[in-house]
């Protein structure tokens, strides 16, 4: 085939330029990306192929190597192309398909080998040249698929073909008289024809380019030079989406493409609407995800990824607030097919909580471990894990409002009865036996214990706004102020002798309770704080990025790097500063093409 010239690794504008130790290099729609994470805080030395299909398995390991060794590269990528740079040349990766990986190499070789060493009855990758079309192939028993390596120019040479026990597999691809080489990988079932190139490498990377770049202006086209990650942020989002395959039925965006590779019951939320005004059919594809899978209670899955559903947690219902706040981003309303649809799911779910949550002659519903509200060693539960809890019942006031509102739009005049008698009866309960007139406690369904804590949690009730009586907003408001830090608003004050800096929900700064706390005291008259939590977030995420949660006094990324509903977080609070600016001085500046 016709060699294509290296090019210089130039980034275009709107392409932003991202570290492989945070944020894996991967496509929309693909399962597969590569990244030196392998696993739960792994990170090997050299950047793998890694499947995130039947969980995550790293494949194969990828070597740069002069004169037969290995050599330390520098790794750079942008949303098209991953380069490894050396002194003595470069190699680079682009997806030229979900499921197809091009490399090509000049001045450097490349040693790809099955990451997993150890071939037995159960585990492990066996390794053959196929004799249809001369290329290598793997059997990986932990994912269920297969990896072809075709080789487009170069040369080749192969150890461990068909070898069993614990043995190297793979091959060093090696420049041919050309001073180059080019490989395809690819990802399959059982069966596939011999490869065949779909284009040159160029035009491949054109093509990824182009596809995000459509997808950066679908999802963002308000960023200006005040929102200087949102670039990032698109592209956080975009790689982390896959196409359906397993139980996941629908595109769906997992909330990593590192260890965190599923979607859990509640993180979907925020990922639906950062999407809903530039991508609305995916936005509501997120939005009823965990839908697909109700149980015959109504409850939703903990979490679904391609192979594997969990049922023993549930996770908060934050749709009804999810489902208005999506609604209000759309560009155009949801038909009346949809809403239906929509509206039996939800009320589904609402009386999961309403009938197989609440204990007998108990008004407000109870979780029944941290894990069920999302914040899984959060204070709140210290005394007890099965607790009625202010922040459930805040959530599904508002979960049982949007009801009636559906229903009414439906033209279900006494089921919007209904459902509003209940919102208005949990929100008087919840006031009723939880507020002790200066803050809310939990209470214990089992003992009625009443206990109070420091933790956040217990300020989320300001997630109903103006729903309020106001002297409730204005003291949840007061409490909010003191788990305010530079970057943003903590888990646990920085002074309770529980704080912990990298203590999950005991400390560190999350982007849902972000999002929720700054909407709810926005719709309860508090725009002056709210404005100044949006404000610290977003200069949180431009300084750290789109970590799993942050440091709350360092704003330090902490745990998974890559996180989806954190760069939710910053479109949507983005998107809003964006649209406040633009009302309060119009063309006050102009959006980056």
């Amino acid at each position: 085939m016709t060699e294509i010239p290296m090019r210089p690794h130039e980034p275009e504008s709107g392409h932003p330029t991202f570290s492989l130790d945070e944020i894996p290099f991967s496509r929309y729609g693909s399962w597969l990306d590569i990244s030196p994470v392998v696993g739960l805080h792994r990170f090997a030395e050299d950047l793998h192929l890694v499947t995130h299909q039947t969980g995550m398995h790293a494949i194969l390991s990828l070597v740069p190597q002069v004169d037969g060794e290995r050599v330390e590269t520098v790794w750079e990528a942008d949303p098209a192309t991953l380069t490894w740079r050396h002194a003595e040349g470069q190699i680079d990766a682009a997806f030229e398909t979900t499921d197809t990986v091009r490399l090509r190499g000049r001045g450097l070789a490349l040693k790809v080998v099955a990451a997993e060493p150890a071939l037995t009855p159960f585990s492990g990758p066996y390794f053959f040249r196929d004799p249809i079309d001369g290329s290598l192939v793997y059997t990986h028993y932990q994912s269920g698929r297969r990896y072809r390596i075709t080789t487009l120019s170069g040369r080749l040479t192969v150890v461990g073909d068909q070898a069993l026990g614990t043995a190297e597999r793979g091959a060093v691809i090696e420049p041919a008289d050309s001073g180059s080489w080019e490989i395809a990988v690819e990802e399959f079932e059982t069966s596939r024809r011999p490869y065949v190139s779909g284009g040159s490498f160029a035009l491949v990377e054109d093509a990824v380019r182009a596809e995000f770049t459509k997808f950066l202006a679908d999802v963002a086209p308000w960023r200006t030079q005040r929102t200087p990650a949102a670039d990032l942020a698109a592209y956080v989002l975009w790689s982390a989406t896959v196409n359906p395959a397993g139980f996941l039925q629908r595109p769906s965006v997992l909330m990593s493409k590192h260890w965190m590779d599923k979607v859990w019951s509640w993180d979907h939320c925020f990922n639906a609407v950062a999407l809903a005004g530039g991508r609305p059919e995916l936005a509501l594809d997120q939005f009823l995800t965990p839908f697909d899978h109700q149980d015959p209670r109504g409850a939703l899955p903990d979490s679904v990824a391609h192979s594997e559903r969990l049922y023993n947690f549930v996770k908060p219902p934050i749709h009804g607030w999810a489902l208005r706040t999506l609604r209000r981003h759309l560009a155009q309303d949801l038909d009346v097919q949809a809403l239906t649809d929509i509206y039996w799911k939800l009320a589904f779910w609402a009386r999961f909580w309403l009938d197989a949550r609440r204990a007998p002659d108990r008004e407000l519903p109870h979780y029944q471990h941290g894990n069920d509200s999302g914040w899984d060693n959060a204070t709140t539960f210290d005394p007890a894990r099965v607790l009625e809890t202010a922040d459930l019942a805040g959530f599904l006031v508002q979960t049982l409002s949007t009801l009636a509102e559906l229903a009414t739009e439906l033209g279900l005049v006494a089921d919007s009865e209904e459902w509003s008698v209940l919102a208005d009866a949990i929100q008087q309960a919840m006031i009723d036996h939880l507020w002790d007139g200066s803050g809310f406690g939990a209470r214990n369904p089992n003992t009625g214990e009443i206990t109070r804590c420091a933790s956040l949690l217990n300020l989320l009730p300001i997630t109903l706004g103006a729903r309020l009586p106001a002297q409730i907003a204005d003291r949840l408001a007061d409490g909010i102020k003191v788990h305010l830090t530079e970057w943003g608003v903590s888990t646990e004050p920085p002074n309770s002798p529980h704080y912990e800096p990298d203590g999950y929900w005991r400390g560190p700064i999350w982007a849902p309770s972000t999002v929720l706390v700054e909407n709810g005291l926005r719709r309860a008259g508090h725009v002056g704080l709210a404005d100044d939590i949006s404000d610290r977030f977003r200069r949180l995420c431009e300084k750290s990025g789109f970590a799993e949660n942050f440091d709350a006094l360092t704003g330090a990324g902490l745990r998974d790097r890559a996180y989806t509903w954190t760069a939710s977080a910053y479109l949507i609070l983005a998107a809003e500063h964006e649209d406040r600016m633009r009302l309060a001085v119009p063309d006050s500046a102009e959006v980056v093409a």
